[in-house]
């Protein structure tokens, strides 16, 4: 009995030390957990700060029509999308390979985790989709210190539990998929797959999707930038095809075909030299930088925002489509052009190759103050503190290098020196295209490739305009002295005598060609560029009236009050050309450009819209008289290449005309050509845009022999061309084919057929005098 008795008493202390120990460890796992909680182990992020977890978002550079053109970031290039933006067959992918109990627990799954600690972890480690996320958000990677590992393991637990208190279960996956850095400036999934695959994640296939999924045990390691681990990256996105197929999200026909298939990827580097309009880009990070400091943009608590991290959504009036048209028609023509300019230039035909008229010793000269502007001077004398005979002696040793060609990047080895003389070599571009009626500005494009030509020919570069500058003179003589572009004037060499209109010496331009006529029209002799008549017209109404239209269109920089800037004598930007010439096509209106609509905040919340800023410069009627006269210019004139019909076999004609434009509607324009063919313009217009282009080498002493290649018509004009025809080719974007508007009550006669020119007792009207002109 008595042993019985002790038997049962032992059994009772049995569990009774069971109990106490099970009770006591609970206790400890909850106890550790309470103070890991409130911080015992470390600070733990509190409840505000799982609300809005410190992430970096890249600010999104957006273009009229809703397509990200770029973004602004330091290491993050990250722009969240919501799990509705999301395909199905990637959270499928996900779930299957990463939590496929992930909508049944709480954060933890007990049953993965157990597994783990049995099998040591190597089937995984048994964390869910939620404690990656706070691994992603809060705790960072794991550290090798067994001690620091199971703190940190047990800080996950609380803060994935936290997580799914505050978050629904497809906000967790959301976050999780936006804040994970795929590589390669691929931070988070829409980086990601607009990275590796050219769209957007809802646009993202089954292979693709799990190509994406199959990253996130290892982005270094699975990394499917071309060269790096292609075998790796398909073999591991077919082992998340084969966990789609185990939980029945594919069937087995699908996961044999996908896993056979390749990666197919379209690797698009999002990086601030790579992607679409990156001189307009670097541009507006100027602006905003500016925008950033007044003080007057600032957050709800006072401080700046940073526009590198704190997800800004810039809307733009840039369009896509007709961004990617303009340097499309750049990419087309100067190949072309610098094909045969460089054919025109060689070493045997031109000493000084490539440059002309200078003297060796002047081109040394130029090509030392480039050396001491150049990014290497700048390194080697203020970061390595090198003297200037060490750099001057770095030039003329060679070096592997990596150079621009139009047929693609060369690695090759070149004196720093010979570099210089190369690149000095090469025409660039210049181009803008803007909505006269809104001042939206379309497209820009500062140059050919930001890589190696990183100044912004549209704002920054400013170049003399050639005959583009006539237009003004027409304009305000018309305004004045309300002419007719069928009045007629005398194409006989002319002169405006020394100290009139403060002229330091007598000035007596020429005609290109040295080609004079009887009489011309006002639009023959504009369409012709015809200098002598422009003279004429400079001497009835002075510069000062000239400088001050200009003024009030948009010219900014001081213009000399003499006769000679008629014919374009002054350096202006293509940016201002483009404004200025747009009020002609907007009744007479100045509009300021327009670069941005808005901008936003993360939580769209919208900090800045646009307020157009117009002013009347011209009449309507002067305004349209003005573009009649321009029209002629692609009837009759300098631009009647824009209504050829096609390419020709001709070599000339092949390089410079050689494109099929058969425009057959109403443009407006002006080419523009400088002394010793330096630079080429071409301003077009159309009623609902207008394009001007510029196209010259860095230094005016490098240019065509002849004019026959080297006038705006031959070098600038066929890029205006191309990238009108892809325009009109794309439907949406309804660029006119109509009229100009034409005011109802006209006193001009535009119509020569029914005109009797009257030219004296017009101007005689007008208080005016017409000096020295035989009619």
């Amino acid at each position: 009995m008595d042993t019985e008795l002790k038997k049962k008493n032992n059994f009772n202390k049995y569990i009774v030390t069971i109990w106490a120990f099970f009770i006591a460890l609970v206790s400890s796992v909850f106890g550790i957990f309470y103070f890991a909680s409130v911080g015992g182990l470390g600070e733990m992020p509190d409840l505000k700060v799982l609300e809005n977890p410190k992430t970096n978002l890249a600010s999104e550079i957006l273009s009229e029509d809703g397509k990200t053109i770029a973004k602004f970031y330091f290491n993050d290039n990250r722009t969240p999308v919501s799990f509705s933006e999301f395909p199905q067959h990637l959270v499928n992918a996900l779930l299957a390979t990463e939590d496929i109990r992930f909508y049944n627990h709480s954060g933890i799954d007990w049953i993965s985790t157990l597994r783990a600690i049995v099998k040591l972890g190597k089937d995984g480690g048994g964390s869910t989709i939620t404690q990656q996320l706070a691994k992603q958000l809060f705790t960072g990677e794991g550290s090798r210190d067994i001690l620091e590992r199971i703190n940190q393991k047990i800080k996950e637990y609380i803060i994935s539990i936290r997580l799914e208190k505050q978050y629904t279960k497809n906000e967790i996956i959301a976050q999780y998929l936006n804040i994970y850095d795929f590589g390669n400036n691929g931070d988070g999934i829409r980086s990601a797959s607009r990275i590796y695959f050219g769209k957007e994640p809802i646009d993202l296939d089954i292979s693709e999707s799990a190509m994406l999924v199959g990253m996130l045990k290892n982005s270094s390691l699975y990394n499917p930038r071309p060269s790096r681990n292609p075998v790796g990256v398909k073999n591991r996105r077919n082992v998340v095809l084969a966990q789609m197929f185990k939980y029945g999200f594919i069937d087995k026909v699908m996961k044999d075909s996908l896993q056979v298939k390749d990666l197919k990827l379209n690797y698009t580097p999002e990086s601030h030299r790579d992607g679409i309009a990156p001189y307009f880009r670097e541009y507006l990070r100027t602006y905003m930088k500016d925008w950033v400091k007044d003080e007057k943009n600032r957050k709800p608590d006072g401080s700046k925002y940073n526009i590198n991290t704190d997800g800004l959504k810039i809307h733009t009036t840039i369009n896509y489509n007709m961004q990617v048209y303009a340097e499309d028609a750049i990419n087309q023509h100067m190949p072309r052009l610098q094909k045969e300019f460089f054919k025109q230039n060689k070493i045997e035909d031109n000493p000084t190759a490539p440059f002309r008229e200078l003297t060796e010793g002047a081109i040394d000269t130029l090509l030392r103050r480039a050396m001491k502007r150049s990014e290497r001077w700048r390194k080697m004398k203020y970061d390595l503190k090198k003297s200037d005979e060490e750099i001057k002696k770095s030039f003329q040793i060679p070096v592997k290098m990596n150079v621009f060609s139009w047929q693609g990047e060369i690695d090759t080895i070149m004196k720093p020196w010979d570099s210089m003389i190369y690149y000095k070599s090469f025409l660039r571009p210049g181009m803008m295209s803007m909505d006269p009626n809104t001042g939206f500005v379309k497209a820009w494009a500062g140059g050919m490739d930001y890589k190696h030509f990183q100044y912004d020919m549209v704002k920054k570069g400013k170049r003399q305009i050639g005959s583009t500058f006539k237009p003004f003179v027409y304009a305000a003589a018309i305004d004045q002295l309300k002419l007719s572009p069928c009045d007629t004037f005398p194409d006989s060499q002319y002169c405006i005598e020394k100290n009139k209109f403060g002229n330091p010496e007598k000035w007596c331009p020429r005609n290109s060609g040295d080609k004079y006529g009887r009489t011309r029209t006002l639009k023959n002799a504009l369409a012709n560029s015809i200098n002598t008549v422009t003279a004429r017209l400079m001497d009835k109404i002075g510069p000062k009236p000239v400088i001050k239209l200009a003024k009030n269109l948009g010219i900014e920089q001081k213009i000399l009050p003499v006769p000679s800037i008629a014919l374009g004598t002054p350096d202006i930007s293509v940016y201002e050309m483009v404004a200025a010439y747009s009020a002609f096509a907007n009744k007479g209106v100045y509009t300021k450009p327009i670069l941005i609509e808005k901008i936003e905040d993360k939580n769209g919340t919208i900090l800045f819209e646009y307020k157009r800023e117009t002013r009347d410069v011209l009449s309507e009627e002067a305004a349209y008289v003005t573009v009649n006269l321009l029209e002629g210019v692609t009837q009759a004139g300098s631009g009647i290449r824009l209504r050829t019909t096609g390419a020709t076999n001709n070599a000339y004609e092949s390089v410079v005309t050689g494109y099929p434009y058969e425009f057959d509607n109403p443009i407006a324009g002006k080419t523009g050509t400088t002394q010793n063919q330096s630079d080429g313009w071409f301003m077009g217009m159309v009623p609902n845009l207008v394009t001007g282009v510029w196209v010259g080498a860095e230094d005016r002493s490098i240019h065509f022999e002849t004019i026959d290649y080297g006038q705006g018509a031959s070098m600038a004009l066929p890029i205006w061309g191309v990238y009108m025809k892809s325009c009109y080719q794309d439907t949406i974007l309804n660029i006119s084919k109509e009229s100009f508007f034409k005011p109802e009550k006209i006193s001009i006669e535009l119509d020569c057929n029914n005109f009797k020119n009257d030219s004296l007792n017009t101007i005689k009207n007008n208080n005016k005098k017409l000096l020295d002109i035989d009619f």
